[in-house]
């Protein structure tokens, strides 16, 4: 019962919004081009070809460059867009607004601008709200909705929800560096992780742009309140590539969703499987994506 209480908190904190580039530029940042969003510069790269879209949404922290491996798996086949998010990577910071459903909108001006149909998203932690948003405001240019290791509470609030929620954010303004370090190794990393992986994820962390981190910490702590809202309204199956290290709690996806989702679970990795293990992460997806776009032929 712990564990699972310590998984709310997890859950909550995993989809707190911001980061800086902490990593050097790969091959996908030299190609990255950009549009504008509410005045803000959102960097992209779309490589590949193909009549199937697959849009990766990256988690809180993060950026686009822990979806390199699979761009290079699936481009082959696919066009696959990766952008970083306002705040996130190489995206701009001037805003106000640090929101899910701004983030959303942020993703909607890319796939209008880009004229992008047949797309399938995939959002990673936080990235899948992001995708619910987009996904809920664009159903003709969606035909399929993968979410990674998220939705597990989906639409639930933690126990104990308002005081959780007033001591994680006494912490976080206490000391918002050490506190996300504390989390991301204790919650979204495992013993067996590797070094590489640990030690990309703690930095991307520690070096979380605070203003935004701070500004959006209510909307996320009461994102089920949204998630409760949108996820009836969802006109596509929801599938779930969800890591063991966390059980999933499907009641919510049952009653929220009309269980019209699909749960494919993999084993042995933290909430990183991207980067941790991207071949066997490549193989499930692969086999989602395959089942998506079968049933819209």
């Amino acid at each position: 019962m712990k564990k699972l209480h310590f998984y709310w908190i997890v859950a909550i904190l995993g989809s707190l919004l911001a980061c800086t580039q902490t990593n050097p530029p790969t091959n996908t940042a030299d190609k990255m081009k950009e549009i504008k969003s509410g005045g803000v510069n959102i960097n992209y790269n779309m490589s590949g070809k193909g009549p199937t879209t697959l849009v990766f949404i990256h988690g809180s922290y993060i950026d686009q460059t822990y979806w390199d491996a699979q761009v290079a798996h699936f481009s082959p086949n696919y066009r696959v867009v990766t952008l970083d998010l306002p705040g996130h990577g190489q995206s701009g910071r001037n805003r106000n607004d640090w929101s899910v459903k701004q983030f959303g909108q942020d993703v909607i001006a890319l796939l209008d601008q880009l004229d992008l149909h047949n797309v399938i998203l995939i959002g990673h932690s936080m990235g899948g709200d992001v995708a619910l948003e987009v996904a809920v405001a664009r159903p003709e240019r969606i035909i399929g909705f993968v979410a990674v290791d998220f939705f597990k509470n989906a639409a639930t609030p933690m126990p104990n929800h308002e005081e959780e929620v007033k001591k994680i954010v006494a912490q976080l303004r206490a000391d918002f560096v050490n506190t996300n370090e504390q989390y991301a190794r204790t919650y979204l990393l495992t013993p067996q992780t590797d070094s590489a992986t640990t030690q990309r994820v703690v930095a991307d962390y520690r070096n979380a742009y605070q203003p935004m981190g701070m500004t959006v910490m209510e909307d996320v702590f009461n994102y089920y309140q949204r998630e409760q809202e949108l996820l009836p309204k969802l006109q596509r199956k929801l599938y779930l590539i969800n890591i063991d290290y966390f059980p999933t709690n499907e009641a919510p996806l049952k009653k929220f969703t009309g269980a019209s989702y699909k749960l494919v679970t993999m084993h042995g990795t933290s909430h990183y499987p991207m980067i941790e293990n991207p071949a066997e992460f490549n193989r499930l997806l692969e086999g989602v994506i395959g089942e998506v776009v079968r049933k819209n032929m």
